[in-house]
């Protein structure tokens, strides 16, 4: 991918390296919410990625001044600015106003409008700030432990939690709220996994127009994203972590399935056609 040197994203918050210990303290009111609202990418259940608020410290929202500009942070700017461009140019072209996210660079812990998180949860999305999380550690991780490293596929990382910003401005995200207090935890997981497989889809819709228009990538970095969303895939990650599978707890999708929905995206360009949710039972989420 060809991204040094190019424009940057201003939508960035940089809070690493500023403080707060290692507690952090959820404000008023959101721990009703936490389970629905976080969308994450490495296919861990939200209960594990929040801690009670208690007596925890809190850490500050604010940019850290001596946070370093290094080039993993010009890296996430860069495609950020990508994403911006692209979903603000097909956004208007569905009569719509697009709104920019922020994302929010941390390390270790962080505060959201959705609750508290830790780095080992991997990056996510919080439709109740509008905001990415990612400590940009998770690419070390990416890497070693699933063997998907490579410029493009962690740009695949934010365009995947880009996407769940754009099922939050669609209204995908508030009808998922309202759909869980309806259903069981196993009908809601299948639910979370259409959720997924579209925020896949609209990332290969990004990629789409990174090689079309902005013409800054080429195959083999298709194929790196292509390896970090078969890496991740729930029967992938299972089968490492405990030696079988259990479908009905999936919450992304198989590795086969995230790639399909990954290349629809990439090969047709088209928004349309990611209606992941064609089950009769679930066309309500549907756009």
């Amino acid at each position: 991918m060809q991204w040094f040197g190019r424009g940057e994203s201003d939508n960035v918050e940089d809070r690493r390296g500023g403080g707060g210990g290692r507690g952090i303290a959820i404000g008023g009111g959101i721990l009703g919410l936490i389970g629905a609202v976080i969308y994450m990418f490495t296919g861990i259940n939200p209960s594990q990625l929040l801690n009670q608020a208690g007596d925890q410290q809190q850490q500050t929202e604010q940019q850290n001044p001596n946070a370093p500009e290094d080039n993993g942070k010009k890296f996430v700017r860069v495609v950020l600015k990508d994403t911006e461009d692209i979903w603000g140019k097909l956004f208007a072209d569905m009569g719509r106003q697009y709104q920019d996210p922020k994302l929010v660079l941390f390390t270790d812990y962080v505060q959201s409008a959705c609750g508290n998180a830790s780095s080992a949860t991997g990056p996510f999305y919080c439709p109740g700030d509008a905001k990415v999380y990612i400590d940009l550690s998770f690419y070390d991780e990416l890497k070693t432990r699933f063997g998907a490293g490579g410029d493009f596929a962690n740009a695949y990382v934010i365009a995947h939690e880009v996407g769940h910003h754009i099922q939050n401005l669609l209204g995908v995200s508030a009808k998922m709220d309202q759909a869980r207090s309806r259903m069981s935890e196993r009908e809601y997981n299948k639910l979370s996994v259409k959720l997924e497989l579209q925020a896949d889809f609209y990332a290969g819709v990004w990629a789409h127009y990174e090689q079309s228009v902005k013409k800054v990538i080429n195959e083999n970095d298709i194929e790196e994203a292509l390896n970090a969303a078969s890496a991740i895939g729930d029967d992938r990650l299972q089968k490492q972590s405990q030696g079988h599978v259990e479908p009905d707890s999936f919450t992304h999708g198989t590795s086969a399935q995230r790639v399909y929905w990954f290349k629809k995206g990439y090969e047709t360009g088209d928004v349309k056609q990611g209606n992941t949710f064609a089950d009769d039972r679930y066309a309500f989420l549907a756009n």
